[in-house]
């Protein structure tokens, strides 16, 4: 299925060493916003208080969220929990005047006191409090969960591709991680679980498209023995435009109606998914086929052995040798 049909290759691969320049400088900036500013982390990470209220009506976020933050909470979750009714309430630690953890029986006696006086029909079901050792335990398992999903991503690539194939498209799919995470390092914005599991969905997005990329450019190896690598590169790249803007434009539509309308709960995981799908498609087509292209992959990494003048024939002709 295509939209169009782009006759003439645009010729990518010319202006790779300028974008690559520019790729390499947003990488170092991510590196060391992420390294000066570091991530701004949820509860999720850090520990904290968890609550559950009910109302006998649809909640009012926007008062329950205007009544603690009059508390002197910037860092909370506010958001709806099975029904419009139930709300889920996650609180950082806070610290008293001695330094001392302020405990959770007490953080939620005050919320729930100032919910009250709005509110009297409100109802306290649950109160959970994540300790600081949960928090580190979640970290280091999101740690470990990306760390695992990067190793398998280098052995699928491995196998399917040449090793040059291989390296281009890791480096890519890193590329698009850490510029993910300096986004958040930089505006601070609150990295937590959904954020880290939109990173980890985006990382197998963007090598999906990396492999299109590279299983074309692969084709065009056996279909036209008169082009050299760039020109190789550049027809792969042009022919797979249609496709990848019918997929990915299906995609960040229905991820700008999460970010638009999905409200906070979902606003910085539709946020991430945004980046990371834009940085996919620019570094599937900028960074992993140019570092293919640097790396000095040709034909004969591609087409292992002699080739016998019938398989030319059937590579160049799809009929070749069909009987009429």
């Amino acid at each position: 299925m295509e939209f169009f049909r782009i006759r003439k290759d645009i010729p990518f691969m010319r202006h790779a060493l300028v974008l690559n320049a520019i790729s390499f400088i947003t990488f170092l900036a991510a590196i060391f916003f992420l390294w000066h500013n570091g991530l701004h982390l949820s509860i999720e990470f850090t520990g904290g208080t968890v609550m559950e209220i009910s109302y006998p009506k649809a909640a009012p976020l926007e008062s329950i969220r205007n009544e603690i933050e009059k508390l002197g909470y910037t860092d909370t979750q506010i958001q709806n929990f099975g029904s419009s009714r139930d709300v889920m309430i996650r609180l950082p630690l806070q610290k008293n005047a001695e330094g001392i953890l302020v405990p959770s029986a007490v953080q939620s006696a005050t919320v729930m006191k100032t919910l009250e006086s709005a509110a009297p029909d409100v109802k306290l079901k649950r109160v959970e409090f994540v300790g600081p050792q949960v928090g580190r335990e979640l970290a280091l398992d999101g740690l470990k969960a990306l760390f695992f999903v990067i190793i398998g991503i280098v052995i699928y690539l491995s196998f399917r591709f040449e090793w040059k194939f291989a390296v281009a498209g890791i480096i890519a799919n890193l590329h698009d991680v850490i510029i993910i995470l300096g986004f958040f390092a930089f505006f601070q914005w609150e990295f937590s679980l959904s954020v880290l599991a939109a990173v980890l969905a985006v990382l197998g997005y963007s090598v999906n498209e990396s492999v299109v990329i590279f299983d074309r450019i692969r084709e065009n190896f056996r279909k036209f023995r008169k082009m050299n690598t760039r020109e190789i590169i550049d027809n792969a790249i042009t022919s797979t435009i249609s496709r990848t803007v019918i997929t990915h434009g299906s995609t960040e539509m229905m991820v700008l109606a999460m970010l638009v309308f999905g409200g906070p709960t979902l606003f910085y995981f539709a946020l991430a998914l945004t980046i990371g799908i834009l940085f996919g498609i620019y570094s599937s087509v900028f960074v992993a086929a140019a570092l293919a292209m640097w790396l000095g992959v040709k034909r004969e990494d591609l087409i292992k052995g002699e080739r016998k003048p019938d398989d030319i024939g059937r590579d160049e002709d799809p009929n070749f040798g069909a009987k009429v």
